[in-house]
């Protein structure tokens, strides 16, 4: 069973500020944002973002490292997709070292993206500029401390660890899957198996993270 986190309440707008703080013009920073499936990471890491505006900030999710199904099917890890062995580490970890090291006369760097409706990774499709001293970035593996997560986080200045309320958690799980084709039942499955074991495995890593919230 799922273990209630002791996170500390905030808001949006207190995030916002905390995320400001960590900006130093003309130096890069990143942040991580973290937590198990349906915590919200996407929503407000985008959400961040678009209130730091795009000369301060750009998100980089970790989604993007999703292995290509025709991959994952000679692995025989389909079913498993989402789980920590189903991510190219190893690129993420790269990207992370190069977006670290990234300054303000370097090119642009491109950052792969995940296309959820067509369950595939587009290389290429996320500009990094020089010039924004903050980069976003979020997913579900960011504090696990096996393979090449540990070198990526290495160069992540803070985590934020997500926590909300798993009732809410699961519940965002299940309108998720719906959206994007799975009958209730299905879905219903999905959230509370696969989803269930790797949030279970992510939420032992939280005690890493710089802050564990829960936001109201």
């Amino acid at each position: 069973m799922t273990v209630e986190l002791d996170a500390q309440d905030t808001t949006l707008d207190e995030l916002v500020e905390s995320a400001r703080a960590l900006v130093v013009p003309g130096e890069r920073r990143i942040l991580g944002l973290t937590g198990a499936p349906g915590a919200g990471k996407s929503t407000v890491a985008e959400q961040l973002v678009d209130a730091l505006g795009p000369e301060v900030a750009v998100l980089v999710p970790m989604d993007g490292f999703h292995l290509a199904n025709e991959v994952l099917i000679e692995l025989g890890r389909l079913d498993r997709k989402g789980a920590h062995d189903t991510f190219d580490d190893g690129g993420y970890a790269r990207l992370i070292a190069t977006l670290a090291t990234q300054r303000v006369d370097d090119p642009v760097v491109y950052a792969p993206r995940f296309r959820r409706e067509i369950e595939e990774s587009i290389g290429s499709s996320i500009p990094v500029p020089p010039t924004v001293p903050l980069v976003v970035t979020e997913g579900n593996y960011l504090l696990l401390d096996v393979d090449a997560w540990p070198t990526a986080r290495s160069h992540i200045d803070a985590v934020w660890f997500l926590a909300p309320d798993t009732d809410v958690r699961h519940a965002r799980l299940v309108r998720r899957h719906e959206a994007y084709g799975k009958s209730a039942e299905e879905a219903a499955l999905w959230a509370l198996g696969s989803d269930e074991r790797n949030a279970r495995l992510i939420e032992s890593t939280a005690g890493r993270a710089d802050r564990i919230v829960r936001l109201r």
